[in-house]
């Protein structure tokens, strides 16, 4: 086994990792890069957009039980993390609005994470790919690095000051879904990278590591039910943004959410609704100003429901609403039900976001806050819809220097008063806190938190955290 000692060892080639690495490597610090897949990149390949809220008070608004700490960081980081992208000679397009709160940039993902690694390599500095981290190198409670598995089977150790996990997160790997998000979370579709399988997490934790927030959801969107993802193509071309404009039913016939506040929170609420899955509905309105628009400034517009119906998703048009008492008895939707359900909910005259219909025994279905117009413009486009996973929100917890904080006290207690975990550091997915319940931007905390991690590397001293 070979030893040596470099300012960063980063596990993980993704956004998080690969920022890191790029930015030690830049400012003349020594890193070597460790990737478990064939090809850096990870699950940033598939993603467009770095973004998040304008504001602190805005993230506080729709992300009211995260970390404020790290929330804070990532608001005063993230103009910075813009520039680093742009410095590099990576196209990073002008601000446009995100989801009705957000604010940020479309940023060409591929040539970003290329050069990265082009940088570190031209530096002088080492990227192993189809290279599996099998433990951390401890001494004292202070961890000095990893003994990683090379592509011909022997063993590397490498020493270093500073260890970033920032493996992408454990949405890879079912049992853990099921572990840390619902029982019915094994069986929801990826649209992320197969290889983010917890490997961040299982090291992290065998470093004494804490782990949360306590339910603290995931990120992903509705996509048709039973639609392979298997093609990274369809994260994006089949998601059902456009739920947000539609209704959405269980397998009981009911809404249970408003689908307004985000497509990304009823993907969670149907998680936990029976069956996991359910029928959205939207009328020819909304088939005009959403099913084919463009869903962010600068994305061109692409017929959704085409989309789902030529992929083979169960999906139907409906010229009249007297056409749902007909639905297939195979579907296993009260099609009668669904159908009086939407003409109470255009008939609501006092629509309001805190009351809406009642549903068969009384109880009050839920208001919209946002757009409140009927859905009574035939025809109508059904497309059955399940939850799928991007990322998980739980993960190591870290303050907002990246440190990783140790089970000292409770897994529910504030992590401001955690000890951190000298030499270790988290990012990326691998890090959880920020959000919980709910969502303001992916890539955007990776590229923060990357580079704040570089930072911490080049400048911190994992022995004053020992003392």
């Amino acid at each position: 086994m070979n030893a040596e000692t470099v300012d960063l060892l980063v596990i993980g080639g993704g956004m998080a990792g690969l920022t890191a690495a790029a930015r030690v490597a830049a400012q003349g610090g020594s890193v070597v890069l460790v990737e478990k897949a064939e090809r850096t990149g990870g699950s940033a390949r598939f993603a467009g957009f770095v973004w998040t809220t304008p504001t602190v008070e805005e993230m506080r608004r729709v992300n009211p039980d995260g970390d404020p700490e790290l929330a804070t960081a990532l608001m005063d980081g993230f103009a910075g993390g813009v520039s680093w992208i742009r410095s590099l000679g990576v196209e990073c397009r002008p601000p446009v609005p995100v989801l009705g709160f957000g604010r940020g940039h479309q940023v060409d993902t591929n040539h970003y994470v290329d050069t990265c690694e082009r940088l570190i390599r031209d530096r002088g500095q080492e990227v192993l790919t189809a290279t599996w981290t099998r433990s951390l190198v401890t001494e004292n409670g202070v961890v000095k690095g990893a003994e990683c598995v090379l592509p011909d089977g022997s063993l590397r150790r490498i020493e270093a000051a500073w260890t970033l996990l920032a493996t992408g997160g454990f949405q890879g790997d079912p049992s853990l879904r099921a572990e840390h998000l619902h029982p019915r979370a094994a069986d929801i579709g990826l649209r992320a990278n197969p290889h983010s399988r917890g490997d961040g997490l299982a090291l992290g934790r065998t470093a004494g590591a804490a782990f949360g927030k306590k339910d603290a959801g995931f990120y992903g969107h509705l996509m048709p039910a039973g639609i392979s993802l298997a093609d990274p193509a369809r994260f994006v071309e089949l998601a059902l943004y456009y739920s947000e404009h539609a209704l959405l039913f269980d397998t009981t016939g009911e809404r249970f959410v408003d689908e307004t506040l985000g497509d990304h929170l009823t993907t969670m609420a149907l998680l936990e609704r029976p069956e996991a899955r359910g029928l959205l509905v939207a009328d020819a309105r909304v088939h005009r100003e959403w099913i084919s628009a463009s869903y962010v400034e600068g994305i061109p517009g692409v017929d959704k429901f085409q989309l789902c119906h030529r992929a083979g998703a169960r999906s139907a048009v409906a010229d009249s609403l007297e056409d749902f008492a007909s639905m297939p008895e195979e579907w296993g939707y009260p099609g009668a039900t669904i159908r009086d359900r939407i003409k109470e909910f255009n008939a609501s005259a006092d629509w309001t976001g805190e009351t809406g219909t009642a549903d068969a025994n009384g109880t009050p279905a839920p208001g919209r806050l946002l757009d409140r117009r009927p859905l009574d413009e035939p025809p109508f486009y059904v497309v059955e819809a399940a939850p799928a996973i991007t990322f998980a929100f739980g993960g190591l917890l870290t303050d907002a220097g990246t440190h990783v904080l140790s089970t000292d006290t409770d897994a529910d207690t504030d992590p401001g008063g955690r000890r951190p975990i000298p030499g270790l550091l988290a990012a990326g997915a691998d890090a959880g806190g920020l959000y919980r319940r709910a969502y303001a931007g992916g890539l955007a905390p990776a590229l923060v938190f990357g580079l704040t991690a570089a930072r911490t590397a080049l400048t911190g001293s994992p022995a004053a955290l020992a003392r």
